[in-house]
């Protein structure tokens, strides 16, 4: 039950974007607009609360920079060399679709309801945030470009929202401001505010999501390859846990967050990234519903942790 109420939700608010396009009760200008709203002001929000919050030590600095590097490797090198088997008519965008995870929204919850309580899986959403709210904002302003000065460029990765966001995100991390801010008495202000400003946000991502949301014959074949890409990449990033960190994978409760973590879906926050490298509506279809397909692999390996590991 504690699966069904994580991911329910998920599915409700896919549902209901798609059921909001197909019966015409939501026309695309309007979806446009809100989708505006959520990724271009609200969700910068949550990724500076993120990063400012974020429990930041050395310890964990071996495990962020391999699942960093392993992101990278994923755009730069994995990505670009899989496309003739992954499908061309993608090959534009599809390499972003190969990195990151989500964890807030499906790992976490996935994960807490077998072990109560933990911040495992947090670790690995610091490579994450930084590869999809750094790195890929720069490479997609560079390559949406092509042909623009170069401090046109420089510009728009420097006026963007999201590197705004991260940067004074770990600013305040860093210095300690935030943590100042947060024991202030100006503190429980601050947090309802921040809370507030993201808390329509996940509901508005899946419902833009499935709106967006249409598969057919020409699309599943190009979703299942570049799936089994995925994960043939998320299986060997665990190898590599198991292989460079086996004291800690000896933790079954750090074993079970790598194991779910990994099998995740592409992250949902990197959707509208992707829109300035799309050429037409099928492509932003495709990232839907490779995402929303992807699901059926987190549930496959979340019950096989369930019945062989917890």
């Amino acid at each position: 039950m504690a699966a069904l109420s994580t991911l329910l939700p998920v599915f409700f608010m896919l549902a209901l974007g798609w059921l909001c396009r197909t019966f015409g009760w939501v026309s695309r200008e309007q979806k446009d607009g809100a989708k505006a709203i959520v990724f271009d002001v609200l969700f910068p929000i949550m990724i500076f609360n993120l990063l400012a919050s974020a429990q930041l030590d050395a310890g964990v600095l071996p495990i962020v920079g391999y699942v960093l590097v392993m992101y990278l490797l994923a755009l730069l090198v994995v990505g670009p060399l899989t496309t003739r088997f992954t499908g061309s008519e993608q090959a534009h965008f599809s390499k972003y679709l190969l990195s990151c995870h989500e964890g807030g929204n499906v790992a976490l919850p996935l994960y807490l309801s077998i072990v109560g309580a933990s911040s495992n899986t947090v670790i690995f959403d610091l490579a994450g945030t930084f590869t999809c709210f750094v790195v890929m904002p720069i490479m997609i302003a560079r390559e949406s470009a092509k042909g623009a000065r170069a401090a046109d460029i420089l510009k728009s990765i420097v006026t963007s929202p999201f590197v705004i966001a991260v940067t004074l995100g770990l600013v305040l991390n860093l210095t300690g401001l935030f943590g100042l801010i947060v024991a202030s008495p100006f503190g429980p202000a601050w947090t309802a505010t921040l809370s507030m400003a993201t808390s329509p946000i996940v509901a508005l991502i899946l419902f833009c999501l499935g709106y967006d949301l249409t598969v057919d014959k020409n699309t599943l074949a190009p979703i299942l390859r570049l799936g089994a890409v995925r994960l043939a990449w998320s299986i060997a990033i665990i190898l590599g846990f198991f292989l460079l960190f086996h004291a800690r994978m000896a933790d079954h409760e750090f074993l079970m967050a790598v194991l779910i973590y990994f099998t995740c879906p592409t992250g949902f926050g990197m959707a509208p990234l992707l829109t300035p490298l799309y050429k037409s509506d099928r492509d932003a279809s495709f990232t839907s519903a490779f995402m929303s397909l992807y699901i059926v692999v987190t549930l496959v390996a979340y019950t096989l942790v369930v019945l062989l590991v917890a």
